[in-house]
């Protein structure tokens, strides 16, 4: 994914195209001054360099001080919903990147002060420790030619949502209560779903696909997916075989749910008894630089122990891939996957090896759009923020598609 727009075209015709994309996406918000501010605020993302916070942005663009305070309120108070915006950016923009997946995660975003919704001393990824920060999950489209969030959702740990004086001075709506982040991320996909855009499998990593209950909402919304688990999950193998088991006495309840004839175990010791032959290598990823990766994969079919024995589910067969590279005594990573059992094993391996992409895509929203840059203090602001950056993200996309001029001899 590049990092700038480098075209041989006049800035003007540049930013006449900025105005007009900015217009028809921002078109489904109700109020002229709400399209107006949206504008302002996503030409200052793109345009400048620097800080991208509210009042270095407008100082850049020469703007006035009642235009400060008339974005300001659109950003904090105005009660126009994000999900609008980031709608019309992917319904625009994500037939032309040849989308091949969804991906789930999160980011940290750090902070100095304990006002910010949500912010407190919590463990980051992309920290890679624990920091004072705010955790925004979020959902991207990721194609052939470039990515594009499809949505975000500010985490709120529990002590945010049960503390009643922050909640009001945040601005948190009474309606919005305590939810994991699998939750936040299951709310961002159902929403999505119903949009005008190219399914695609979701990828997730071992924070999601650990989550039996995260799955088994994707399943039930009809989504694919490819989710990475923990060597320990336990999972009934390929040679369990299942039937209803009989009722108690002629008058007992028929049962419903088949039961295992035999016990489960974890992935890691299904992949440690697994025969040579079961392993193939496989091409997985391919570099920037155009060059193939490849590794060595087993692809199981089984049925995971948790919603089958604590949810009393009926039993769901689901791929259980493993990569094991031929230079390591273990396994290093295993996913469930609920694709067809005649998807080609490549697909597999590749869809499980696609998610890095979801780091380029949080390094570009944050160095160069601003993503972490938001100071306000509203609930409502950071994701009247996150929407807007969304918008100036989706804009750069399009523009690295369109055909680059010729360069002067």
């Amino acid at each position: 994914m590049e990092a700038a727009v480098a075209f041989e075209v006049p800035a003007v015709e540049v930013r006449d195209r900025l105005v007009g994309f900015v217009e028809e996406v921002s078109a489904r918000l109700p109020l002229r001054r709400q399209r107006e501010n949206a504008l302002v605020y996503v030409r200052g993302l793109v345009e400048h360099g620097g800080r991208k916070s509210l009042q270095p942005t407008l100082f850049r663009l020469e703007e006035t001080p009642a235009r400060y305070e008339s974005v300001q309120q659109f950003l904090a108070d105005s009660p126009w919903q994000p999900e609008l915006l980031v709608r019309a950016c992917a319904e625009r923009v994500a037939s032309q990147i040849g989308v091949v997946a969804w991906v789930v995660d999160d980011t940290g975003i750090v902070k100095d002060g304990k006002h910010s919704p949500g912010v407190k001393r919590q463990y980051s990824g992309t920290l890679g420790k624990i920091g004072n920060c705010q955790v925004a999950v979020s959902v991207h489209a990721v194609g052939e030619r470039g990515t594009l969030p499809l949505g975000w959702r500010l985490y709120l740990p529990e002590e945010w949502c049960d503390d009643v004086a922050r909640r009001r001075k945040a601005k948190i709506p009474d309606d919005v209560g305590f939810a994991t982040k699998p939750q936040l991320a299951g709310d961002l996909c159902e929403q999505a779903a119903v949009w005008q855009l190219p399914a695609a499998p979701i990828l997730a990593d071992q924070a999601y696909g650990d989550d039996t209950a995260f799955r088994t909402r994707l399943a039930e919304l009809e989504l694919e997916y490819v989710v990475a688990v923990r060597a320990e999950t336990s999972v009934y193998g390929p040679e369990t075989t299942f039937a209803l088991p009989e009722r108690n006495g002629p008058v007992g309840r028929p049962r419903t749910v088949a039961r295992p004839d035999r016990k489960p175990e974890s992935v890691r010791a299904l992949a440690e008894r697994l025969p040579a032959k079961a392993w193939t290598t496989l091409p997985c990823r391919t570099t920037p630089a155009g060059e193939d990766v490849s590794s060595r994969f087993a692809f199981i079919r089984v049925v995971a122990t948790n919603p089958v024995r604590n949810r009393h589910q009926q039993p769901r067969q689901e791929w259980l891939i493993i990569e094991w590279p031929a230079d390591q005594e273990a396994p290093s990573d295993y996913w469930l996957s609920n694709l067809a059992d005649d998807t080609p094993r490549e697909r597999l391996a590749r869809l499980a090896r696609l998610r890095w992409m979801i780091e380029l895509d949080y390094r570009q929203l944050k160095g160069e759009l601003g993503l972490d840059h938001y100071e306000g203090r509203s609930y409502a602001g950071f994701h009247h923020h996150t929407a807007l950056v969304t918008c100036a993200h989706a804009f750069l996309t399009e523009e690295r598609l369109r055909p680059k001029a010729r360069r002067p001899a």
